[in-house]
């Protein structure tokens, strides 16, 4: 499966360039995500699971630390910073957020590259499956396809992302607040009951498995290899 990187920079030119490059050397080994501006770096990692995360400091609307910040408290994947050469105390800084390397620009591409290699080898994600399985259901990250028993199930995509949310971390429980902040994002305002009648709606879709997922009365919802 292709490593899932998001870039966040505010100029094209760095995004031309670092796309480019990794495209090129990744041998189909590599898929990225692209944002030009901090807020739709912070949508972006609502919407999906990276394996490393390439953030300038500096952006429009949101900065990259406010980026990372709300990453670390949903993720652990790596992050490289990239700033600028009189920014000591920020790389510092990005460093105490949780921050895995900072690169200084004007940087070579190369090294970037190979920075990123390292980091997602260090990290164990340079392999892993394509397809999640619990019990009835099996879910295919690539294709997005959602099967159970052999059958194919459509679903719509905030259900989508409910399952999938489900089968990455199986017999855990999720609070509402926890679902609405990962699927719908940090601004979402309004209710959090919007997650029962989402939750109805994917346990009809997945007929008999929809009993797998089991209601935690008080806490939340979780996902088990069992329907009963």
């Amino acid at each position: 499966m292709a490593h899932q990187i998001l870039l966040v920079d505010d100029t094209s030119e760095g995004r031309e360039l670092i796309w480019n490059y990794f495209m090129k050397k990744g041998n189909g080994e590599i898929r990225i995500d692209l944002a030009e501006d901090g807020k739709m770096g912070m949508e972006k990692i609502y919407e999906k699971d990276y394996d490393l995360v390439l953030l300038n400091m500096v952006l429009p609307k949101y900065s990259g630390f406010q980026i990372c910040r709300e990453l670390r408290k949903r993720s652990d994947c790596p992050v490289i910073f990239l700033t600028t050469p009189d920014s000591k105390e920020n790389i510092l800084y990005g460093y105490e957020l949780g921050a895995d390397d900072c690169v200084i620009k004007p940087f070579m591409v190369e090294e970037l590259f190979a920075k990123s290699k390292a980091l997602l080898r260090r990290s164990g994600k340079m392999a892993y499956s394509d397809t999640l399985v619990c019990g009835r259901i099996s879910l295919d990250t690539c294709s997005m396809i959602v099967c159970v028993d052999g059958q194919e199930v459509e679903l719509p995509t905030k259900e989508y992302l409910l399952l999938k949310s489900f089968m990455e971390r199986p017999d855990q429980v999720f609070s509402r607040e926890q679902l609405l902040l990962k699927i719908w994002g940090y601004d979402y305002e309004g209710n959090e009951r919007v997650i029962d009648n989402h939750i109805k709606n994917l346990r009809k879709s997945l007929g008999m498995a929809g009993a797998q997922i089991h209601t935690v009365i008080g806490r939340g919802y979780r996902l088990t290899g069992q329907d009963v």
